[in-house]
């Protein structure tokens, strides 16, 4: 048997919340039961939804002063049957969380996908362990970094901040969510003279770097363009997936002229995912179905910087893009905003080897450069990894000690 079951947080006044579970369970699927004569009752019981459990949690303030007055809360778990909609994911929402998002009362924490639907997805193409061998670093957290200031500039400005990241020895950089196809910086010519500067920096260094291009432009126009990219010689793929729809996301991971590694975007997420009370909860969107639909990394707010999360919730985001699943290769986590290096050894404890440190003003901001800033972010993560502090490294390391000057530790 094939279905979905959703887990939703359920905020209500009366506490009846069995009643609401069934209410929705039926009000989803085949619209009422009771009433319909028996003979019906059984042409369309395949397709009722089934309350899967309830279960009741204790009173919290925060919600109570958030509807201003007593809120009963639960988690409920609903099971739709496969064959009310088709394998892709905006019949899935639609049918899960489609007119019941309006309810404003009820946030969808998650989606478990049970039998032979996981082979409607397809995963990451390429994963954890497919980046790494990219660029052949097997053992660390990567390094990334994001142009900053290229917007009204030349390409030969977004060239030398290209050059110096990778000089420094970042693993990544990424195209700025916002830097769009430009007169001055045009998609492809980013793509072709990227691909010549990492190569050169390549033979001088021995360090290999990606460079993630921002994909963008009318929805239909995408995969034509992607496939341009990849001709190109592109390395990987940012993409703005929350705009634009995970489906485009699983369109682009399943083409088979394109075959990039390919970057999920926060962007937008926040206006789906922030309330505590209502929406869709980060973990599902900026985690698992960023994961199924083929991101080989999500970015997602650190709890750290200046744009953070709760712990708990970034947490939960790097859980489900790495959990061990039969269907999907793991996705790197990326937790970025407000990152500097005197972060790592909390971004390591708390997300582990597998994951990305991703830097904008972090590294741009170093007094040495960008080229400065990307060495102390790699200095610091060969500090952690070999159990030194950081002020100790910074000892030997001028260009992690004027970090450490400038920013401090967490």
């Amino acid at each position: 048997m094939s279905e979905i079951i959703a887990t939703y947080l359920i905020h209500d006044f009366n506490g009846e919340h069995e009643k609401k579970a069934e209410s929705i369970a039926l009000g989803l699927t085949v619209g009422t039961w009771t009433d319909l004569p028996h003979l019906v009752q059984k042409q369309l019981e395949k397709h009722k939804g089934r309350v899967v459990s309830v279960t009741p949690l204790s009173e919290e303030d925060r919600a109570n002063r958030y509807f201003n007055r007593k809120v009963y809360r639960s988690m409920i778990k609903i099971a739709y049957p496969s064959g009310n909609f088709s394998n892709d994911l905006p019949a899935i929402l639609t049918t899960v969380f489609g007119k019941l998002s309006l309810d404003g009362e009820i946030k969808l924490i998650d989606l478990d996908f049970v039998g032979d639907i996981h082979k409607a997805f397809p995963g990451p193409q390429f994963g954890i362990t497919g980046i790494r061998e990219k660029i052949n670093v097997l053992d660390r957290p990567l390094v990334m970094s994001i142009f900053k200031g290229v917007l009204g500039r030349d390409l030969s400005f977004h060239n030398e901040q290209l050059k110096q990241q990778a000089l420094g020895g970042v693993d990544l950089v990424k195209d700025d969510e916002i830097l769009f196809d430009q007169e001055q910086t045009p998609f492809i010519d980013r793509i072709r003279t990227g691909r010549q500067i990492l190569k050169e920096v390549y033979e001088t260094t021995g360090h290999r770097t990606l460079y993630a291009v921002n994909l963008s432009g009318k929805t239909f126009e995408l995969l034509e363009k992607a496939e341009r990219a990849a001709e190109a010689g592109a390395d990987a793929l940012l993409f703005n997936v929350h705009t634009y729809g995970l489906d485009v996301l699983q369109a682009l991971r399943e083409h088979d002229r394109i075959n990039l590694p390919i970057m999920a975007h926060p962007a937008y997420s926040g206006a789906v995912a922030s309330s505590s009370f209502y929406g869709v909860s980060y973990a599902l969107l900026l985690g698992k179905l960023v994961r199924l639909s083929g991101a080989d990394l999500s970015l997602f707010p650190s709890p750290y910087g200046n744009v953070a999360l709760e712990k708990e919730e970034t947490l939960a985001i790097a859980e489900a893009l790495t959990k061990d699943e039969p269907s999907w290769k793991k996705a790197f986590p990326v937790p970025s905003a407000g990152i500097h290096p005197g972060m790592v050894p909390n971004l390591i404890k708390d997300f582990g080897t597998d994951s990305v440190i991703n830097a904008g003003g972090g590294i741009h901001g170093h007094p040495d450069g960008a080229k400065g800033g990307a060495k102390a972010f790699r200095s610091a993560v060969e500090a952690v990894l070999i159990g030194k502090a950081l002020s100790d490294a910074a000892d030997e390391d001028e260009a992690l000690s004027k970090a450490l000057e400038l920013w401090g530790g967490l």
